[in-house]
C-alpha cells in the first residue's frame, strides 16, 4: 500500500458521507424544500389575489370614471336647462314689467290729458265768469256814465 492509503477505510468514509447525506437529504433538505415550497405556493397565491384585485379595482375605477363623466355631463345639461329657464323667467318678469311700464305711462298720459283737459275747462270758465262780471261792470258803469253825460249836457238840470 503505498502512501498508506486503506481502501476499506475510503469506502467506510464514503458509506459514512452516503448516510450522513441521506439522513441529512431527510431531516433538514426535504421539510426546508417542502416548506419554502408551501411558502413560494402561498405567496404566488397572494400574487395572483393582488393580481385580481388589482384588475377589480382598475374596472371599478373605471366603472366610476364612466359614472362620473355621465354625472358631470348631466350636471352640465341640467346646469344648462335650469339657466335657460331661469333667462326665460327674467325675460317673463322683464316683458311683464316692461308691459307695466307702458300701461302706467299709458294710464299716466291719458289721466294728466284728462286734468289738462278738465283745467282749460276751470280755466274757460274763470275766464268767462271774470269776462261776465267786467262786462257787466261796464254796463253798469256804462249806464252811470250816461246819465252822467246827459246830466252834464243837460246842464245839471236833474
Amino acid at each position: 500500500m503505498p502512501l498508506n492509503i486503506d481502501i476499506q477505510q475510503i469506502l467506510l468514509h464514503m458509506l459514512n458521507f452516503a448516510i450522513l447525506f441521506c439522513a441529512l437529504y431527510f431531516i433538514l433538505y426535504k421539510p426546508v424544500k417542502n416548506f419554502m415550497d408551501k411558502r413560494n405556493d402561498y405567496f404566488d397565491e397572494l400574487e395572483k389575489k393582488s393580481g385580481e384585485k388589482l384588475e377589480e379595482a382598475e374596472k371599478l375605477k373605471e366603472e366610476y370614471e364612466e359614472k362620473l363623466t355621465s354625472l358631470k355631463e348631466e350636471e352640465d345639461s341640467l346646469r344648462e336647462k335650469a339657466v335657460g329657464e331661469a333667462r326665460l323667467k327674467a325675460d317673463k318678469i322683464i316683458s311683464g314689467a316692461q308691459t307695466q311700464a307702458a300701461d302706467i305711462i299709458a294710464k299716466s298720459k291719458a289721466r294728466a290729458l284728462k286734468e289738462k283737459n278738465s283745467m282749460i275747462k276751470a280755466a274757460n270758465k274763470e275766464i268767462k265768469a271774470l269776462a261776465e262780471e267786467a262786462a257787466q261792470k261796464l254796463i253798469i258803469d256804462g249806464e252811470d256814465a250816461y246819465e252822467t253825460f246827459l246830466n252834464s249836457f243837460d246842464g245839471g238840470e236833474n
